[in-house]
């Protein structure tokens, strides 16, 4: 059963549409760029495929998603019409709220390689990065599923996200641990930071190595500083 809150107010109507479990953040991945089904399970692992095509269909009968046959590949896409794409500075806001106020202390099971990893993968500046094709590998320490990603970029603006080996010599080989890397990711450390306290190996070509802090960019919301209790 969806929320109805009973009032005529225009924020607990848009509350009736936004405020189910998940919803913000599926229409968070759409914004992003996101548009197949597998994709939105893959950066939303912990949703069920049944939770996620209900709420995709709710998305559909409240006019902020358009689903597209692609019948060639035998596939649907998902799409933001205008009003979906309205929402844009709400979820961005919300991110920049959430970033000053809510974020704390990240426990363990905040810790989720996929979104880390699928986020790192469209945050990677191209323009800073020499012409042609890269490869990129990451190993997490102590992570017994999926410890090694690789992250390859054809060299005309494709970009792929791998869990098993590409079978491609990595340019740029980085070695950390889960936490590590998100609070990279977060802005809450630096990557010469871990470098210097023994928490970030990297090793490869000097050239991509000099430069990582350029291309290997942080969250979108990694410039957005915590407030103090009390701050105005």
């Amino acid at each position: 059963m969806s929320i109805q809150y009973g009032q005529f107010c225009p924020i607990a109507k848009a509350a009736e549409v936004l405020g189910e479990r998940w919803t913000i953040l599926i229409v968070r991945e759409l914004l992003l760029g996101t548009t197949r089904f597998n994709e939105l399970q893959r950066a939303l692992s912990q949703i069920s495929p049944s939770l996620l095509t209900k709420r995709l269909v709710q998305l559909q009968d409240y006019g902020l998603v358009i689903k597209k046959e692609i019948p060639a590949q035998r596939r649907s896409e998902y799409y933001l019409t205008a009003a979906g794409k309205e929402l844009k500075p709400v979820v961005m806001g919300l991110g920049e709220w959430g970033s000053r106020w809510a974020r704390g202390q990240m426990e363990d099971n905040d810790l989720d390689v996929e979104l880390l990893m699928i986020d790192l993968q469209r945050r990677i500046d191209t323009d800073a990065l020499p012409a042609g094709p890269q490869v990129f590998r990451f190993t997490f320490d102590g992570l017994n599923v999926y410890p090694h990603w690789w992250i390859v970029l054809d060299g005309n603006g494709g970009r792929e996200l791998c869990v098993d080996n590409p079978g491609k010599p990595a340019d740029v080989s980085i070695v950390t641990n889960l936490r590590t890397m998100t609070e990279i990711w977060a802005g809450d450390t630096s990557i010469r930071e871990a470098k210097n306290a023994g928490t970030l190996r990297v090793s490869g070509n000097p050239v991509l190595l000099r430069t990582i802090s350029s291309w290997l960019r942080s969250g979108m919301f990694s410039d957005v500083r915590p407030a103090t209790l009390g701050g105005k």
